[in-house]
């Protein structure tokens, strides 16, 4: 997984360490807490240092939870504490929590136990965005150096002052927040392009004079030889590291209506509890819905109303025609972890997947999502969460649909899957169901964001998350009914101020447009130049034609990119006018 790591940590330091799914990051944390033992290499800790461990898939320990928090040491007026802060009953028992319950069951034990060190798996997983902000308050409250693998950008850029980066076996280091590490790594990526192209330049050099003569010169130049072969393994060696690259897409079903979806005075409940109270809202092809609230306020219940996968308690809901639904399910429960992933990607045998309205061989649609074909013939448990959500998506993307329903598609993602996966949604044309508690991913997608407090209310809003907080003040800050205070967390009120420039994602693209834009003119301009010949189309008429094709494409190409361009560049000046 990796090999000459070294990584320390500082009193005080907050770290986020990124990778990607199953590079090693979760070993690598266990190796750091003593639980798993290197290969080779050595671990110091200072000693008598306390390390606090909130592992990917926490288990709980005792009939209550207050016994689980106090398991490790942790004085019981300090459990009970956090177990407060994080609006859960201490009395309540370990059997039955929801995967963000034991979640912040995990977090209140780590914290009660007073570390020096915190190191955090996938912390934001399964927590609604009121708990994220209270955690984020915590982390950034404590003195202990702390140690945070997350896909969650908005929740590192918050809180971390360095970036370790695990990536081709090594690990590297910038010393800055999460903010600047999409830009640092890009800039590393193209050094490394670089060095690979002067790798290819020297074996190409030495290859040549191999093939000269070497016979004749091999007592002289045996060192040269040497270095022929060494280079070579130094690019084998690169080859192997390499990983490859995404390649999924979501296909599309033969268009609905114009209405997807239309529910009409919808209430839901469950015995004494009121989750859904009155709620009416129409969905259109195209648009893209995030839905928002706590854990255990009524989400996924909501979602299966609305796509007619359950029924409400009053009120009606009405599917548009030729409705064509894909949906991902958070819980994973149609995921058999005995089946081989092939038998999980061609459950009715055989070697072939339809993929859209085309035949795919399953080895060659499983390697755009990144399994090896020698993973093909394990079973479904030996897969990381990462990889398990990169299977549900396969399996759900491969199916043409108009509705795309992904509940919670973000736990465990890495970071480069999670931005193709944006990409992917924001092309996508059907209409798009989106649950989840990343406030990045939902305000750099939704068009739209209801919102569920988990006492009956809901409430719609154009925009993203930002956008929703910004109209919505307090509507989440109640903790849900499960706890046995009210929270106030002084981050849940805090509005983020509006950007005034683009993202980062946004910038490059701006400047892949312009890059892009002169290109193609300058193609356009030799393609004319070439098609002035008066007697091109006599002398080589196949020449004319492939030039006349190419010169249509180019233009279509050329109008696109502008147009994409000026959407981008309105938007910069926009946002720089303070509009």
């Amino acid at each position: 997984m990796f090999e000459a790591v070294d990584l320390g940590l500082e009193a005080g330091m907050r770290c986020a360490l990124v990778g990607r799914n199953g590079a090693g990051k979760s070993t690598l944390l266990r190796i750091l807490a003593g639980q798993t033992a290197p290969d080779e290499g050595e671990r110091f800790v200072q000693p008598g240092l306390r390390i606090a461990v909130v592992a990917q898939e926490p288990a709980l320990e005792g009939k209550a939870l207050i016994d689980h928090v106090t398991a490790g040491g942790a004085a019981r007026h300090r459990g009970e504490s956090e177990l407060q802060g994080f609006a859960l009953d201490p009395a309540a028992s370990t059997h039955g929590l929801s995967g963000g319950e034991a979640r912040r069951v995990a977090l209140a034990r780590a914290f009660a136990e007073d570390p020096d060190v915190l190191l955090l798996d996938e912390p934001t997983n399964h927590l609604d965005i009121v708990a994220i902000e209270i955690l984020e308050a915590k982390v950034a409250r404590t003195s202990a150096a702390a140690l945070i693998v997350s896909h969650d950008r908005a929740f590192l850029e918050r809180v971390t002052e360095r970036c370790f980066w695990l990536e081709g076996r090594r690990v590297r280091r910038l010393d800055k927040g999460f903010a600047a590490f999409d830009a640092w790594a890009e800039s590393v990526a193209a050094a490394e392009a670089k060095a690979d192209r002067k790798l290819d330049e020297s074996l190409a050099r030495e290859q040549h004079w191999l093939e000269r003569g070497v016979a004749g010169r091999r007592a002289r130049n045996e060192g040269r030889r040497r270095r022929l072969i060494g280079l070579r393994q130094e690019k084998a060696q690169r080859m192997g590291l390499a990983r490859g690259e995404l390649a999924m897409s979501a296909h599309l079903a033969a268009p609905s209506g114009r209405r997807a979806i239309e529910a009409r005075s919808i209430a839901k409940a469950w015995g004494d509890r009121v989750l859904i109270r009155n709620f009416s809202t129409r969905i259109m092809a195209g648009e893209r819905v995030g839905v928002i609230g706590p854990n255990g306020a009524g989400k996924t219940s909501l979602v299966r109303i609305l796509i007619g996968a359950a029924p409400p308690d009053s009120g009606s809901v009405k599917l548009g025609a030729n409705l064509n639904i894909g949906y991902v399910d958070q819980t994973r429960a149609d995921l058999d972890v005995s089946m081989t992933l092939w038998q999980a990607l061609a459950p009715q045998g055989g070697d072939q997947i339809m993929v859209g309205d085309a035949p795919r061989h399953v080895a060659a649609y499983a390697r755009d999502f990144l399994f090896r074909e020698d993973q093909l013939r394990q079973p479904v448990a030996s897969l990381s969460g990462g990889e398990r959500n990169r299977l549900l998506l396969a399996r759900a993307l491969a199916t043409p649909s108009n509705l795309l329903v992904l509940d919670e598609p973000t736990n465990d993602l890495d970071m480069e899957t999670l931005d193709l996966l944006e990409e992917i949604l924001a092309d996508y044309t059907g209409a798009l169901i989106l649950v989840s508690h990343d406030r990045d991913f939902i305000d750099r997608l939704a068009t739209s964001t209801i919102a569920l407090n988990g006492r009956g209310a809901v409430v719609e809003t154009p925009g993203g998350w930002s956008d929703f907080l910004a109209q919505n003040p307090g509507f989440l800050v109640t903790a849900p009914p499960t706890a046995p205070m009210k929270l106030r967390p002084a981050s849940a009120a805090r509005v983020p101020p509006p950007s005034s420039k683009l993202s980062y994602r946004d910038e490059r693209r701006l400047a892949e447009l312009e890059g892009a834009v002169a290109a193609t003119e300058a193609e356009i301009v030799r393609l004319e130049a070439t098609l002035a010949d008066p007697g091109l189309y006599r002398r080589e008429p196949a020449a004319f034609e492939r030039a006349t094709g190419a010169l249509a494409g180019a233009k279509r190409r050329l109008a696109a990119a502008e147009e994409a361009w000026l959407t981008l560049a309105e938007r910069k000046d926009s946002l720089a006018r303070g509009a």
